[in-house]
Formats: structure tokens, C-alpha cells, sequence
């Protein structure tokens, strides 16, 4: 099975590296081109663009600006090292071993803005443009446009490579909306994390995310071949639901004594 994660908006560029291998992203040239858009704007514009303070947008508009190719250990970073948030923390990606690494080499993708898909070795320079940005370009009036066929046709490929015919789908929603789940070639898994509050089962957002990155990470370490496997998932006191699971939605619940 092929896994997809979304990216985190902060990022860790200071941490040591767990180690010195990595690859280079497929989808430079289309990188690049959305660079050259970015450096085109003031920062006062892309404080619009992206909904950000005028110091995040002078520290973007500086990273558009240094952002250059070939890149080397010494001016970037292994994607799955490099991202700092809910789901990274879920995954803890800097206690992983070389087996677990090399399984999620083959298995885990990132989905980016930037970047439209990343394998976890490879190098990325820092960056901030969420998927849902409205970024007008040549091909298009957003992000979505942007990357049209490109995202699933990469993910595609990574499915053939591996024989697989399961997508499992642990991205949010703005970023997992770049898939064009018509075209893909593969079954679409959804697992989904509930957690109860007052005695009700709801997602809450900040452990959703994390478990999402529990998730991946008992896929890259445990190499569940089946939905059946997947469903054994139990990390951080999660649970499977059968009741409330679909054949596309794998729900699992964590009661408050749990938590």
C-alpha cells in the first residue's frame, strides 16, 4: 500500500540528522516555476496571499529569494526531517530506523505546495505555500490548477511501482483535494480518529493530526499488508470501530479514559 501525509507548516532546519542519504524531488522544474511566481510578489502580497503576519511574509519572500538548485545536505533538508508539526510529531521520523526509513522511502509520500509530491529522503528547501493558496500562475488560478494532472499521475506511478492497488489516505482534506481520485488507480482508504468529549465521539483536530502521524508510522514500521492489518492499528489508546467504518473509511475511537 502507498500512504500519503500532508506537510506541516513549521519546519526544523537546526535538529542533527538521523542520517546523510538522500534523493532528489521529481517535480523540481514545476517547483521552480512556482518559485520564480512567488519572487515576483512583495512581501506585503504574499502577506495577503497567504493570510500571514508582515514578519512571516518577510521571512517567506527571503526564502523564495535563496531558494536555488542543486540541492545538497548543505542547503536543504530530508523532507521528513525537515517538517515540525501534529502529524511529524505522531510519526517521531528522528527515531525511525534504517528499515523503517527504507520501507517508507517506498511507501510514504508527502503531499506539498511546493513541492507537489515528496518521498521522505527527499531534500527540500524551506518554504511556506499551503496547497489551498490562490496562487495564480500560467496554468491556472490556484494551486490546484497549478498541478492538475501532475500529483496523481506521480502517485500513480508509485502505485505501479509497487503493485499496489490501496491508496491509504492520511492527508487533510486541502491537501488530499490535489488527488484526482477518478484517475487514480487504486482504492482510496480513509482511516479517521475519533476522540470522545462529554460522551460523544467527534475528530478533534490537534489529535487527529497526530494520529495520522501514529498511523504512518505503524505502517512504516509494522508493513501492514492488508485492511485487516491496518485495523490491528491501536497507538495512543485508539481503537478500531467496526460499527462506524466503511469499505472507505477505517474509523477508529478513543475513549477519554485513554487520552
Amino acid at each position: 500500500m502507498l500512504v500519503v501525509i500532508s506537510p506541516a507548516k513549521n519546519l526544523d532546519y537546526e535538529s542533527e540528522l538521523p542520517t546523510q542519504e538522500y534523493s532528489q524531488p521529481r517535480l523540481l522544474e514545476q517547483a521552480e516555476e512556482l518559485v520564480d511566481r512567488c519572487r515576483s510578489l512583495s512581501p506585503q502580497d504574499l502577506s495577503s496571499l497567504m493570510s500571514i503576519s508582515d514578519k512571516l511574509a518577510g521571512l517567506n519572500a527571503a526564502r523564495f529569494a535563496e531558494w536555488k538548485t542543486p540541492f545538497t545536505l548543505d542547503n536543504a533538508r530530508q523532507a521528513i526531517y525537515a517538517f515540525d508539526g501534529d502529524v511529524y510529531t505522531g510519526l517521531a521520523a528522528e527515531s525511525l530506523d534504517e528499515q523503517a526509513i527504507s520501507y517508507a522511502q517506498e511507501h510514504l509520500r508527502i503531499l506539498s505546495g511546493l513541492y507537489g509530491v515528496l518521498k521522505p529522503l527527499d531534500l527540500m528547501q524551506a518554504y511556506r505555500l499551503e496547497m489551498g493558496t490562490k496562487l495564480d500562475t500560467a496554468r491556472g488560478k490556484n494551486l490546484y490548477e497549478f498541478w492538475g494532472d501532475l500529483i496523481t499521475d506521480t502517485l500513480n506511478e508509485d502505485l505501479a511501482a509497487l503493485d499496489s492497488k490501496i491508496l491509504v489516505n492520511l492527508a487533510s482534506n486541502e491537501y488530499f483535494s490535489s488527488v484526482q481520485k477518478k484517475r487514480l488507480k487504486a482504492d482510496v482508504i480513509t482511516p479517521v480518529f475519533k476522540d470522545e468529549k462529554n460522551g460523544q465521539y467527534k475528530v478533534i483536530s490537534f489529535w487527529a493530526k497526530k494520529a495520522r502521524g501514529m498511523m504512518a508510522r505503524f505502517i512504516v514500521t509494522e508493513q501492514p499488508k492488508t485492511l485487516q492489518d491496518l485495523r490491528q492499528f491501536s497507538a495512543g489508546g485508539y481503537r478500531f470501530n467496526a460499527d462506524a467504518s466503511s469499505e472507505s473509511e477505517l474509523v477508529f475511537y478513543r475513549s477519554e479514559r485513554d487520552q
